[in-house]
C-alpha cells in the first residue's frame, strides 16, 4: 500500500471517483443534459445581471442567498416561502449538506439501487453507512417494500428518487408517504426531472406540508438548461433548512451563480418552452425503441432506459464508432440515453438500427 492509500480513510479506499465518458463524438446523449442552448432573450439577460455584478466582486456573495431563494420559493408555488428553501451548488451539494447534517459516522442511509449513483458516493464520503434497499425485476419499488426496509435497516436517512435515475419512472405519492410515516429517517426525495413528468403525476412537493422530515431536493441543471451553472436547491420545513446551514461552508454559492439562476428563474417560461419537445422526444424514443424489440422502461424523465441486450457494452461501444454516445449505467444488457433534439435522435435510432441489425 502506498503513502497515499495508508493515509487515506479506509472506507474510501479502492473506490473510484464519480464520472461519465465526455468523447468527442458528433451526438453525446450520456449525461442527461438539456440539448437546447439557453434562448437568447435568456443568455441576453444572464450577460446583463453578470455584468452588473462583476464591477462588486471584491465583495463576499450574500450568504444567504435571499433574492434567489425568494425566486425559487415563487417557482415551485405550493405557498412556499423562503424559509422553506435552501440553495447550493448543484444538487449534489445540497444531498451532501443533508448527510452532513443528519448523517455522517455511525449513522445509516437508506437507498434503493438502481437508482442515482451518488447517493451512496456521497454517504461514502461523509462517513455514513450505506444500505440498498433494492428494486423489483421491474425496477418499481412499492410501499410495502420501503416500509419493510426501514424497518430492517432502521435508517437515519432514505433517499428515493422521482423519477427515478436511470430508470425513469416516478413514485406512486404512496411510497413517499409510507417512508415518512414509519420510522424516524429524514426522507429525501430527489425530483432532479420532476419537470419532465408525464400527466397527471403527483410530486412530492404536494406532501410536504405537515411532514417535518420530508425534504424535497430539485436542480436547475435539467429542464432550465443550466447544468454549466451548477444551482441545485431543496423545500423542507424551516427546521431543515436551519439545519443545513450548520454545515455550509462560508459564502458557499457564489455572486456569479445567484444573479446567473435570478435572471433565468424571471425568463423561466422562455426556458421551460422546450421541456414539452423534450417529453415529446422522450415518449418518441419509448415508442421507437420499442419498435425495434427492445424493452423499454416507462419514463417520466428526459431519458430513456432500454433493454433486452445480449451485449450492452459492446452495443454502447458500437455506437460510441459511430459517432453516437449515450450511458452505459452498468446493468447487464440495458443503456440509457437522454432525450436530444429531434435530429440528435434520428442519428441515435438510426446508429442502434444499424448496430442491432449487425448484431
Amino acid at each position: 500500500m502506498n503513502s497515499i492509500d495508508r493515509l487515506l480513510r479506509p472506507s474510501l479506499r479502492g473506490r473510484r471517483p464519480y464520472g461519465a465518458p465526455q468523447l468527442d463524438v458528433s451526438v453525446r446523449l450520456n449525461t442527461n443534459e438539456n440539448s437546447y442552448p439557453l434562448p437568447q432573450p435568456v443568455a441576453d439577460a444572464v450577460v446583463r445581471a453578470v455584468a452588473e455584478a462583476v464591477p462588486h466582486l471584491n465583495r463576499y456573495p450574500d450568504r444567504d442567498a435571499v433574492e434567489l431563494r425568494t425566486e425559487l420559493a415563487d417557482y415551485l408555488g405550493h405557498d412556499l416561502t423562503i424559509d422553506q428553501v435552501w440553495a447550493a451548488n448543484g444538487s449534489n451539494e445540497i444531498l451532501q449538506q443533508l448527510l452532513q447534517a443528519f448523517g455522517g459516522p455511525g449513522r445509516v442511509a437508506l437507498g434503493f439501487t438502481p437508482s442515482y449513483s451518488m447517493h451512496p458516493i456521497l454517504a461514502a464520503a461523509t462517513g455514513t453507512d450505506w444500505r440498498d434497499g433494492g428494486r423489483d425485476e421491474d425496477f418499481t419499488v412499492t410501499a410495502e417494500h420501503v416500509v419493510a426496509q426501514i424497518e430492517r435497516h432502521k435508517p437515519d436517512v432514505v433517499f428515493l428518487c422521482s423519477p427515478n435515475n436511470p430508470t425513469g419512472t416516478a413514485l406512486d405519492p404512496a411510497v413517499v408517504t409510507a417512508a415518512v410515516e414509519h420510522g424516524d429517517a429524514l426522507v429525501v426525495v430527489d425530483e432532479a426531472y420532476a419537470e419532465f413528468a408525464r400527466a397527471g403525476t403527483v410530486g412530492a412537493l404536494e406532501l410536504l406540508p405537515g411532514r417535518l422530515r420530508l425534504v424535497v431536493t430539485r436542480t436547475m441543471s435539467k429542464a432550465f438548461g443550466l447544468a454549466g451553472a451548477r444551482l441545485g436547491y431543496l423545500a423542507a420545513d424551516p427546521q431543515v433548512v436551519d439545519a443545513v446551514q450548520l454545515v455550509r461552508l462560508p459564502y458557499h454559492l457564489s455572486t456569479l451563480t445567484q444573479v446567473t439562476a435570478v435572471a433565468a428563474l424571471r425568463h423561466r417560461k422562455a426556458l421551460l418552452a422546450n421541456v414539452t419537445v423534450i417529453r415529446h422526444e422522450r415518449d418518441r424514443l419509448v415508442r421507437e425503441l420499442s419498435d425495434l424489440g427492445l424493452l423499454v422502461a416507462p419514463s417520466d424523465a428526459n431519458f430513456v432506459l432500454f433493454g433486452g441486450l445480449a451485449d450492452s457494452a459492446a452495443v454502447w461501444q458500437s455506437l460510441v464508432d459511430r459517432g453516437v454516445l449515450i450511458r452505459d449505467v452498468g446493468i447487464d444488457g440495458w443503456l440509457r440515453v437522454t432525450a436530444g433534439t429531434p435530429g440528435e435522435n434520428d442519428a441515435f435510432l438510426s446508429a442502434l438500427a444499424t448496430v442491432l441489425k449487425s448484431a
